[in-house]
C-alpha cells in the first residue's frame, strides 16, 4: 500500500474523540493548519513522551493557527485516560478498524506487530506539505511541526 505524500490531499473524515465527540476533518479546512499524527499506542513510553511535547508546544501551534489531532486505534476511554492523565489539550481520535490510518497509508512496523508512527503537517487547503516518519524519534516529530507551522503562518501572512 503506498502512503500519502508531500502535495496530497487529505482524505475526508470522521472520528471520535477522547470525549466521544464526533470531529469532522472537513470543519478545519479552510480555517487551520492541521498537524495529524499517528502514534501506536496510549500510555506507551514513546508515545507518552509525543503526546506530551505536543501539549507542551499547543500555545505556538496556537500562534500558527494550527490545529493537533493526535490518532490511533485505541477506545475513546483509553484515549479518555490518557488524556486526563496527562493534560493532553488536543483531540485524540479513535480509529479502532484503522480506517483512517489505511486512508493515509501510514506504515506499520515489526513485520506488522506495531502501528507506524507518522506526523503529516497540512495547510489550510487541506493538501499535505510535509511529513514526518520516524518510529523513535518522537522529538523531530515535533520539531519538523513547529518549523512547517511557523513557515505556513508567514507564507498566510505575506499572501494577506
Amino acid at each position: 500500500m503506498t502512503g500519502l505524500k508531500t502535495g496530497d490531499m487529505i482524505p475526508d473524515f470522521e472520528l471520535q474523540n477522547q470525549y466521544e465527540e464526533t470531529v469532522d476533518i472537513g470543519d478545519y479546512l479552510g480555517k487551520k493548519n492541521l498537524v495529524i499524527y499517528f502514534y501506536p499506542k496510549d500510555g506507551s513510553l514513546t508515545c507518552t513522551k509525543q503526546a506530551c511535547y505536543f501539549r507542551d508546544y499547543k500555545h505556538v501551534f496556537e500562534e500558527t493557527e494550527t490545529e493537533v489531532i493526535g490518532i490511533s486505534q485505541q477506545s475513546t476511554l483509553s484515549h479518555r485516560k490518557f488524556a486526563e492523565s496527562n493534560d493532553l489539550n488536543f483531540h485524540l481520535l479513535s480509529d479502532p478498524d484503522n480506517s483512517v490510518r489505511k486512508m493515509f497509508g501510514v506504515p506499520s512496523k515489526l513485520f506488522g506487530l506495531v502501528a507506524g508512527r507518522v506526523t503529516y503537517i497540512v495547510d489550510k487547503k487541506g493538501k499535505i506539505v510535509n511529513l514526518f516518519n520516524s518510529q523513535t524519534n518522537v522529538q523531530g516529530h515535533i520539531d519538523e511541526a513547529l518549523r512547517v507551522s511557523m513557515v505556513l503562518k508567514k507564507s498566510n501572512s505575506q499572501t494577506k
